[in-house]
């Protein structure tokens, strides 16, 4: 009985490997069966954005931000937009993101598989497109983007507990802007790493998020609503603050955010772009214009820059109201005291104007001067020439009676000229 117990141990030792190896064939050596793989990752399938006529974006025109373009792009300025990444190869990207300029936090690669991140970074820095007869560029399109890909989904899957490593690493980059287009809740780890950007000079904006719930209400968006964070709402073109665009939040500012043309994924664009996150975008793209001419203002004083220069309160949930990028840059604060703009001694080259074409002025006056001699012509022929015939062309002669003669000369004062009676 022992024995045959042995025998029976000795050959199931004999078989055990038979079952972690694949059965060889008769045709191949035998090899052993693969370790089972982990989970694949998350397919990667962007949408694909709108290829067709772009037409003129009314939140760039609103804005007017080109206007100041003479004094500052965004130079000098780096800008860190901690989102889902960025479609490096777009057209308003290209060359603008090298892989060294991301980091990727998410294990899903540096690309973007929403769409989102690539929008907001076209908004803030993209390249002027307008040579590519497609009007369209960021706001401060000189400035240095560094992208940190802190989710793979439009939604962040991890609640926020990413966000805090995202902003330390957007410091580590020496980013002077942190855009966070992303509304999480409040945590400890959060506040300490907005406090920790502020602490090293960099200006934090987010967005003041967006309604989500039809059957109650949200909660205030973080890091939007932290003290010396920048919360940005959204406006539409009317000017008013856009329905999708929350109340629950600390509001500072406003921008466009509801029908924004923007870069998308695939080589593309959308154009009804909305939500407070494109709103927040622009805003960091002024904060770069501001920080590139001002460069001793710390993101205190920038911030209060931007409130004061803005267009004023409209209605609930838009803060100041929209950002003006003209005045945020120019405009004379005596509290600021001697900062000097940057390259303040330096002139100023605007636009010159067309140069005059003489040959078709000489033929517009030439057009002008025959017309009105046509005019005169028939003026001559339509009243005087009657007139001529009915009087058989015999000069007039006008015939006063005397207390005509005598009204006349009551009204006219020492010097002739008329008074009042």
């Amino acid at each position: 009985m022992h024995r045959a117990g042995l025998a029976a141990a000795v050959a199931l030792l004999t078989l055990a490997p038979a079952a972690v190896l694949a059965p060889a064939s008769a045709d191949s050596p035998s090899k052993p069966q693969a370790a089972p793989t982990p989970p694949p990752a998350p397919a990667c399938d962007p949408p694909r954005g709108h290829r067709g006529a772009v037409g003129e974006s009314w939140a760039q025109k609103r804005l007017g931000f080109e206007r100041v373009w003479p004094l500052s792009r965004g130079q000098n300025v780096t800008v860190a937009v901690v989102d889902s990444g960025v479609e490096a190869s777009h057209p308003m990207l290209a060359g603008r993101t090298p892989g060294s300029r991301v980091t990727d936090l998410t294990g899903t690669g540096k690309g973007d598989c929403t769409g989102h991140g690539t929008a907001v970074a076209a908004l803030i820095a993209g390249r002027d497109m307008s040579d590519r007869l497609i009007p369209l560029s960021g706001v401060a399109p000189a400035a240095d983007l560094y992208v940190v890909k802190h989710q793979n989904e439009e939604r962040d899957q991890t609640g926020g507990e990413r966000l805090p490593a995202a902003i330390r690493a957007a410091v580590a980059a020496r980013a002077q802007v942190i855009n966070i287009s992303i509304s999480a809740e409040h945590s400890p780890r959060l506040e300490a790493a907005v406090q920790f950007a502020l602490r090293n000079d960099a200006v934090v904006v987010a967005a003041a998020g967006n309604v989500r719930k039809q059957d109650g209400e949200d909660g205030p968006a973080y890091p939007a609503s932290y003290p010396g964070v920048i919360s940005v709402a959204s406006l539409g073109q009317d000017g008013a603050r856009a329905e999708s665009s929350g109340l629950r939040s600390k509001v500072d500012l406003a921008a466009p955010g509801k029908d924004v043309s923007t870069a998308w994924t695939r080589g593309g664009y959308n154009l009804q772009a909305q939500g407070t996150s494109f709103a927040a975008a622009y805003v960091s793209g002024v904060v770069a214009l501001v920080r590139a001419r001002h460069p001793g203002l710390n993101p205190q004083q920038v911030m209060h820059r931007l409130l004061v220069t803005a267009d004023g309160n409209a209605g609930e949930g838009t803060g100041q109201g929209m950002v003006n990028p003209l005045q945020a840059v120019t405009a004379l604060l005596p509290e600021e005291g001697s900062a000097t703009p940057a390259n303040a001694s330096a002139p100023v080259r605007f636009a010159a104007p067309e140069p005059t074409d003489h040959r078709t002025r000489t033929i517009a006056i030439a057009v002008a001067g025959g017309a009105l001699g046509v005019a005169a012509l028939a003026a001559v022929s339509g009243i005087v020439l009657p007139l001529g015939r009915r009087r058989q062309w015999r000069p007039g002669r006008a015939v006063l009676r005397p207390e005509q003669t005598a009204e006349s000369s009551e009204a006219l004062g020492v010097d002739h000229g008329t008074i009042g009676r």
